[in-house]
């Protein structure tokens, strides 16, 4: 029978909620069309470092590159005592495998409170080189002080970087409406942006069938709010992906609706919601559980296509009707989109319709 072995990190505070509630969704869809799934828990995060010591313990690294891809649930890490052992997993995770895209789509549906009908986009975001201090070195940081009065923080943007971001999008674009917008400010940024920008069209040559143009990300950040229908698949560098995603599930109910998924090379990926962990709300039971579970189905879909796993690639089919379909009704979606239910109520109704 077809097989897939999936990693489970929970996370910290609702992540001991969602994540739960994305496996049960995913093996009920799996049970439906004959997909075994080997589901491997990992200890991360706060509880980790309770129990070993560590908020990322060791072998967890090896242990995973073990499996097909993983589920890896919010992460507190600004609340973390500030010991050693108290490490933000989050960029070791995306360096240690070359996680280089971070696929984050943004749709609206009826009814739940988004600001527009009918956006249907992705915007995927560059994801180990930027600004991000602890993601654009191998050693060091690169954010530093040299006196009280400056701090210099540096942007690394490298051809090999942009390329592989580059070609993710162009393989998205071209299975979504083969249309591909880049997005960037060569104006300012005429090294790193432009250079950005010069290996994107580049490895368009590759892609004739897909329609690419370019907007200044301070132009798309307006165009997004007024007419989001417009775009399709979008491309971008780190630190503006980082914002520019967070407009966009703004616009369609928040970040309980933004999903996300990172790639890399040998077809490797991560599941991981956009929001945060939230602390204010976790074990209440009315966290939205639908980032985590649309981004786990999105891992699943993606594993299927890229490991030739047809089984896979029907559970996703299957996991986003029941998803939809708990969407259309109040009594089946948490309260943050207008619903009447919590985490509970609503991955049950998903389950439910699957089976």
């Amino acid at each position: 029978m077809a097989h897939l072995t999936i990693g489970v990190l929970d996370g910290d505070d609702i992540g001991h909620e969602i994540v739960p509630a994305a496996v049960r969704v995913i093996q009920a869809a799996a049970d439906r069309h004959g997909l075994i799934v080997d589901w491997r828990p990992m200890p991360i995060g706060r509880r980790a470092l309770d129990t070993h010591g560590s908020t990322m313990p060791a072998g967890t690294l090896e242990a995973l590159a073990q499996l097909d891809g993983f589920i890896l649930g919010p992460i507190g890490h600004q609340a973390y005592p500030k010991v050693p052992e108290a490490i933000n997993p989050h960029p070791i995770l995306r360096k240690h495998f070359d996680l280089f895209a971070n696929v984050r789509p943004t749709r609206s549906f009826p009814d739940i409170g988004c600001l527009y009908d009918d956006v249907d986009l992705v915007i995927v975001r560059e994801n180990n080189e930027g600004f991000q201090p602890d993601r654009n070195v191998v050693m060091g940081s690169g954010e530093f002080r040299p006196t009280d009065e400056l701090t210099i923080s540096v942007r690394v943007i490298s051809r090999t970087g942009s390329r592989k971001v580059a070609r993710a999008a162009l393989e998205i674009a071209r299975h979504r409406r083969k249309r591909l917008t880049l997005v960037h400010k060569n104006t300012v940024f005429k090294l790193g942006c432009g250079m950005f920008v010069e290996e994107c069209y580049q490895a368009a040559k590759d892609y004739p069938d897909v329609t690419v143009d370019e907007v200044i990300v301070d132009t798309f950040a307006m165009r997004l709010v007024r007419d989001p229908q417009s775009f399709d698949t979008v491309v971008t560098t780190n630190m503006f992906g980082d914002i520019l995603t967070d407009e966009a599930a703004g616009l369609v109910g928040g970040l309980g609706m933004a999903p996300g998924l990172c790639i890399g090379e040998g077809n490797f990926a991560m599941a991981q919601a956009t929001h945060g962990s939230a602390p204010d709300i976790a074990g209440k039971g009315v966290a939205n559980p639908y980032a985590m579970i649309e981004s786990s189905r999105m891992l699943i879909e993606h594993l299927g296509r890229a490991r030739g796993v047809p089984q896979a690639v029907e559970a996703a089919k299957t996991m986003e009707r029941a998803i939809h379909r708990a969407l259309a009704s109040p009594e089946t979606r948490t309260r943050d989109i207008r619903g009447t239910t919590g985490t509970e109520g609503m991955t049950a109704a998903i389950v439910g319709t699957i089976g």
